[in-house]
């Protein structure tokens, strides 16, 4: 789980630096990364409350 929660935070950070490259210097290349960046945190997410929950049943 702790894993899982340290690839959580390593593409939050890829995500919060391509957004800001977007919005600060209208970087469209960024703003496709970012995109993909929360496509692949939304998966982490489902992957976390996954897990939370069969930890908590234990």
């Amino acid at each position: 789980m702790k894993e899982l929660f340290e690839q959580i935070n390593a593409q939050f950070e890829s995500f919060s630096a391509d957004a800001n490259a977007q919005i600060e210097n209208g970087n469209k290349a960024a703003g496709t990364r970012a995109r993909k960046a929360t496509l692949e945190i939304t998966k982490l997410m489902k992957e976390f409350r996954k897990v939370s929950l069969e930890a908590s049943k234990k």
